[in-house]
C-alpha cells in the first residue's frame, strides 16, 4: 500500500513538472516576441498586448516599486523613445519553479545583455540584465527587470552634459 501512495505522489509530481514545461516552451517563444519588440518602436501595441491587466512589474531603478499595466507601458516606452538599435542577447533562459511547490511552473527567467544606442548623445552603452517572467491566460502578469538602470542613466547623462560644456 505504501509503495502504491508513493507511485501515485511520484505520478502526480511528474505530471505538474509536465504541465509546467510545456507551458514553459510556449512561454519562452512568448518572452522572445516580447523583447524583439521592446527593440522596436514600432511594436510597442503588440507588446501591450502580451502584457495581463493585472500584471505587477518591478522597474529596474532603485526604489522603484510594482507597477501596474499603464505604468508598465510607460516604462517601457520610456526606454524606446530614450535608445535607438537596441539588442537583447540572451545567455540562456530558464525555467521558474513555484514558490510553494518548487515545481516547474511556466515562468521564464534570463540573464543577457543589451546593447544600443542612446538617441539623445548618440553614445553606444552596454548592460548586462537579469528578467523574470509570470504567466497568466498566456499573458506575462508579474515580473521584472533587474541591472543597474540608474548606473545607465547616469552614465549616459555624463554624456550629454560633457558634450554641452
Amino acid at each position: 500500500m505504501k509503495k502504491l501512495i508513493v507511485l501515485a505522489l511520484l505520478t502526480v509530481c511528474i505530471s505538474c513538472a509536465d504541465q509546467g514545461n510545456s507551458s514553459y516552451e510556449t512561454n519562452v517563444e512568448t518572452v522572445k516576441k516580447f523583447l524583439q519588440l521592446q527593440a522596436s518602436e514600432s511594436g510597442f501595441e503588440d507588446q501591450l498586448e502580451m502584457i495581463h491587466p493585472e500584471v505587477m512589474w518591478q522597474p529596474a531603478f532603485h526604489g522603484a516599486s510594482q507597477v501596474g499595466k499603464e505604468a508598465m507601458g510607460q516604462y517601457l516606452k520610456g526606454w524606446q523613445d530614450a535608445m535607438e538599435g537596441v539588442v537583447y542577447t540572451p545567455e540562456n533562459y530558464l525555467p521558474g519553479v513555484s514558490a510553494d511547490t518548487k515545481l516547474a511552473d511556466g515562468s521564464v527567467r534570463s540573464y543577457g545583455k543589451w546593447t544600443g544606442i542612446h538617441s539623445a548623445t548618440g553614445k553606444n552603452w552596454e548592460i548586462t540584465s537579469y528578467h523574470t517572467w509570470d504567466f497568466k491566460d498566456g499573458k506575462i502578469v508579474a515580473g521584472g527587470d533587474y541591472f543597474d538602470a540608474g548606473g545607465l542613466t547616469n552614465f549616459l547623462m555624463e554624456s550629454a552634459s560633457s558634450e554641452t560644456e
